[in-house]
């Protein structure tokens, strides 16, 4: 699938600001999975763009603007092609007492200790452990487990915006049993780290556009989802927002150990005032 992106993100505020530093991850990756070939990034007011890659690889452009403003707007625009898993990533997994066995060895600990902690977000409190213990693994193995987890996910909590913010933490949702999909992927993070499953958070585009019923009102959004660690297949994603597999329709940004990690847009400047954000993201199949 070829799909091209646009991703705008505008700050206004009541007051002019100076000094502002930014951070924006919003390239998309190439991989096994995607491939990225055409990608740009405006700022206004303008700014150079500095580049470098994080500790997790993920794409990064810092920049600042030190003239007094009153709003600041980044626009991204991309086009991606990408196509359902295959090769590595459809290997057969390990047998499921083989690969809960390795998963609970000193390998699997060195290898990804630390997509194995729990964070901020993904704290392993008690309702956590408990909500795992409740979702046993059996002779199905670690990706029949990972699948059923997502799905039970999906069925008992529901997607609300209004009920969480971008500070809500795994624990929290259990109590509001309402969320997104930022919420989602992080209790399915917890409760595979309590497992023992490694596990990542993933941001980026789910293109649903053509299946809104030509609804020309449908809008766009940026989505995150969840890569865990599948003995013998390697990295796989898992949704527990929507009912479909992760493929050709998602454009991988980049990974983390949760948000904070991969936050697309953060900053600090000097001002005072109220300010406000607006976030416009169009998905959309690009002509051949």
């Amino acid at each position: 699938m070829k799909l091209r992106i646009s991703h705008v993100t505008t700050y206004r505020y009541s007051d002019p600001v100076r000094d502002s530093v930014n951070e924006i991850r919003l390239t998309p990756v190439t991989n096994k999975h995607q491939s990225c070939y055409q990608h740009s990034i405006s700022v206004e007011p303008n700014a150079p763009l500095l580049a470098y890659e994080d500790a997790f690889g993920n794409k990064v452009h810092a920049f600042t603007v030190n003239a007094a403003h009153r709003s600041l707007t980044v626009r991204t625009h991309s086009i991606v092609t990408t196509k359902e898993p295959g090769g590595a990533a459809g290997r057969a997994e390990a047998e499921a007492d083989a690969a809960w066995s390795w998963l609970g060895g000193d390998e699997a600990l060195d290898r990804f200790a630390e997509y194995l902690l729990p964070t901020g977000y993904t704290e392993q409190t008690a309702g956590i452990r408990s909500y795992t213990d409740g979702h046993p693994p059996d002779e199905r193995g670690v990706g029949s487990w990972l699948e059923r987890l997502c799905g039970r996910i999906r069925d008992e909590f529901i997607y609300d915006p209004l009920a969480t913010t971008v500070q809500t933490k795994a624990s929290d949702l259990l109590q509001t049993r309402r969320g997104v999909c930022q919420d989602f992927a992080h209790l399915m993070i917890a409760c595979c780290r309590c497992q023992g499953v490694p596990a990542r958070y993933v941001s980026g585009y789910h293109f649903v556009g053509d299946l809104s019923g030509g609804n020309a009102d449908f809008e766009q959004a940026s989505h995150a989802w969840v890569e865990a660690y599948v003995p013998g297949a390697g990295w796989r994603g898992y949704d527990p927002t929507n009912a479909s597999l992760v493929g050709e329709r998602y454009v991988k940004l980049g990974h983390g150990l949760d948000y904070r990690d991969i936050v697309p847009f953060k900053g600090v400047y000097l001002g005072s005032g109220v300010q406000t954000l607006e976030v416009h993201v169009d998905v959309s199949p690009a002509e051949e």
